[in-house]
């Protein structure tokens, strides 16, 4: 009998694979985002298109010392899950009722652009924690379902 992977595990590989491209110097995070079982778009944190990634310029966050989860706006990159979201509107395909699959838990940043998108819910590995996250999921009815590991912000390397 063939050996076939669960739905769940089968799409945590693609972000899992996904991550794989990233350029971020903290952290590497990678999403997909799935609608009827199927792939519709994907994610990893890095710089725009035209923009020179992290692992040229280096990380400003990291040289002036920024807690992970604090002053996003200095980061050159984006969040995966943002990417993501991003990759589906510029071409034309609706996520609307779809779900995300990540390899960390979204910051609240990017949970309430899967809110305003649509995205029911998110499976994720590692723990990003952020205690706005859970409660504006909550009240928005955002499902975050942990699939992995616990990982601690300080074993990752902090966050993009």
């Amino acid at each position: 009998m063939i050996e076939r992977p669960e739905w769940t595990d089968y799409f945590m590989d693609f972000a899992r694979l996904a991550e794989k491209r990233s350029t971020c110097l903290r952290r590497r995070v990678g999403a997909v985002i799935v609608k009827d079982k199927m792939v519709l778009a994907t994610g990893y944190n890095g710089a725009p298109k035209g923009v020179s990634h992290c692992e040229v310029e280096g990380c400003l966050r990291a040289r002036m010392k920024v807690p992970s989860g604090q002053r996003h706006e200095l980061c050159r990159g984006l969040h995966a899950e943002q990417n993501a979201i991003i990759q589906a509107a510029y071409h034309g395909v609706s996520i609307k009722g779809s779900t995300m699959y990540c390899t960390f838990r979204p910051c609240v940043i990017c949970v309430k652009m899967i809110i305003n998108a649509g995205i029911k819910e998110v499976y994720f590995e590692g723990h990003y924690e952020d205690s706005l996250t859970q409660s504006i999921a909550d009240e928005a009815k955002l499902k975050l379902i942990c699939v992995g590991q616990a990982q601690d912000d300080s074993e990752s390397g902090g966050e993009a």
